[in-house]
């Protein structure tokens, strides 16, 4: 079992982990983004061992995405280019001291660096092969939950 100080922070992907991934738009453009029920209870557990961090690449819908995690779950989000991300992340925290939520082709690094990895179970192919655990639920239906819970027990039970 890993030493609960081993980890200092959490960092989840936003589209395609917390929300579906998928863009609602209308003539005037990104309108809607898909976010589920079940996730913010996992967050709100996780809170109590380590900082939780979401990332975004989606300028565009950035303000829907602020609304949800920044309003409603009070938690930490930035902008992050896929490009930068991994630099951005081992900077701030190190990869070895950080658990990752990802679920595309650029999440790959990432997952294969990190301490310890996580991908929905709807993610890319790619990313599922990288990450170490694979939640039992999509995106935006409860995987964020599902890691939530594998990192308090892999880490601080």
């Amino acid at each position: 079992m890993n030493k609960p100080n081993k980890i200092i922070a959490a960092v989840f992907d936003v589209d395609g982990v917390l929300s579906t991934g998928q863009f609602l738009y209308s003539p005037s453009g990104k309108q809607f983004k898909v976010f589920g029920p079940h996730d913010n209870d996992g967050i709100k557990l996780l809170k109590n061992f380590t900082q939780i961090h979401f990332v975004t690449a989606d300028k565009r819908g950035f303000p829907i995405t602020e609304m949800r995690i920044v309003n409603d779950m009070c938690c930490t989000l930035d902008l992050v280019s896929e490009g930068e991300r991994y630099n951005y992340l081992n900077m701030k925290y190190g990869l070895s001291r950080i658990t990752y939520m990802g679920d595309g082709i650029h999440d790959v690094p990432i997952l294969r660096d990190c301490e310890f990895s996580i991908a929905p179970k709807s993610a890319r192919r790619e990313a599922i092969e990288a990450a170490k655990f694979i939640t039992q639920n999509n995106a935006a239906e409860g995987a964020v939950l599902d890691a939530c819970l594998e990192i308090i027990k892999r880490y601080f039970k």
